[in-house]
């Protein structure tokens, strides 16, 4: 069909059936719509008294539908689904009556989103703290001041009140520039950084590729944002004659914080996260470099090698300087060492 919407409000839409239209009409709205509504979808619509059919509200999906006849369906606003408490187990490292702080483990997504509506850290929190949970992050997101990927595991620190939402945020928007906020990294990359411990200043953006991945931008870019990471090589495995090896563990400090930032610079400098399908897939038959027990223990590990294992900032009530540190979970141990025993 050529050019069927006819958009007159962001909730109408209105088609026209060309010379070749036939059968029920719930499927022919269906092909007509594409991936946006499954076939069930269009006959509660119908149902509901959402679609028109030449001007009359439509009865039935078993309708049969003509050349020229014109279907306008009435979608109903979206609705911005409100959280429910789940019984989701938190690791709690601290928590009083202003924040809560927890080691996330890989595979938890933090707040709801698309695909994503139960099962994530805030559906956890709003069962473990009930109504504490500050406000101001919005509706999806309460209390939350600093997130880490779905496959990143680590510490997070997370505001019960709007009191400590604010002065979080505040911190985490500061960097920690003038303020105690730290936050370390350890991560397994390919190879080795040329240098032992250094830099990465290059700016992110969206990728014009994928809106979902970001990438390295001029400065000058529209939509360029300043990112630093600062990294320091801990150990490395498979060392050889000319210094190079095939993989090592690497401790990235953060002086900005932009979504994917380690992912993104490290494999900027050619030293992609282990296992990171969407920065470092180039670099998957990189295992096939390596003794079969390590082999065999980066294959099954499907993650990003990264691992979020301290987070320092100041109280919002007491100003007391909190250090919190998480250790390595298992999965990310048995590939390290796997790799030591090389």
């Amino acid at each position: 069909m050529t050019d069927p919407f006819n958009e007159a409000a962001a909730s109408r839409k209105e088609l026209i059936a060309e010379d070749d239209a036939s059968g029920r009409i719930d499927a022919w709205l269906t092909a007509a719509l594409g991936q946006e509504f499954s076939r069930n979808r269009v006959k509660a619509l119908i149902e509901q008294g959402a679609v028109q059919l030449n001007g009359n509200i439509l009865d039935s999906p078993n309708r049969k539908i003509k050349p020229g006849d014109t279907v306008v369906i009435d979608l109903p606003e979206p609705e911005d689904p409100q959280p429910k408490g789940e019984n989701i187990p938190l690791d709690v490292l601290y928590e009083d009556k202003d924040l809560i702080v927890i080691a996330k483990p890989p595979g938890l997504v933090v707040h709801p989103g698309a695909g994503n509506w139960h099962g994530t850290l805030v559906n956890a929190l709003i069962y473990h703290c009930g109504d504490t949970l500050s406000g101001i992050g919005g509706v999806k997101r309460p209390g939350i001041v600093h997130r880490l990927d779905k496959d990143t595991s680590g510490v997070m620190v997370v505001a019960k009140n709007d009191i400590a939402h604010r002065h979080l945020a505040d911190q985490f928007a500061d960097h920690g520039r003038t303020g105690p906020l730290e936050r370390a990294y350890r991560a397994v990359v390919w190879g080795r950084p040329r240098t032992l411990a250094g830099t990465i200043d290059a700016a992110l953006g969206r990728s014009g590729a994928d809106r979902t991945k970001r990438t390295v931008k001029r400065e000058d870019t529209d939509d360029a944002r300043e990112a630093i990471t600062h990294y320091t090589v801990l150990e490395r495995y498979g060392e050889k004659p000319d210094a190079s090896c095939l993989a090592s563990l690497v401790e990235c400090r953060l002086e900005t914080g932009r979504t994917h930032q380690i992912r993104v610079h490290m494999a900027h400098i050619g030293n992609p996260l282990v296992g990171d399908q969407e920065y470092g897939a180039a670099f998957k038959t990189k295992a096939n470099l390596l003794p079969e027990d390590a082999k065999r223990a980066v294959n099954k590990f499907h993650r990003q090698a990264l691992h979020a294992y301290l987070l320092a900032f100041e109280h919002p009530t007491t100003g007391e300087t909190m250090r919190f540190e998480a250790p390595i979970p298992a999965d990310l141990q048995k590939v390290i060492d796997a790799l030591k025993a090389m």
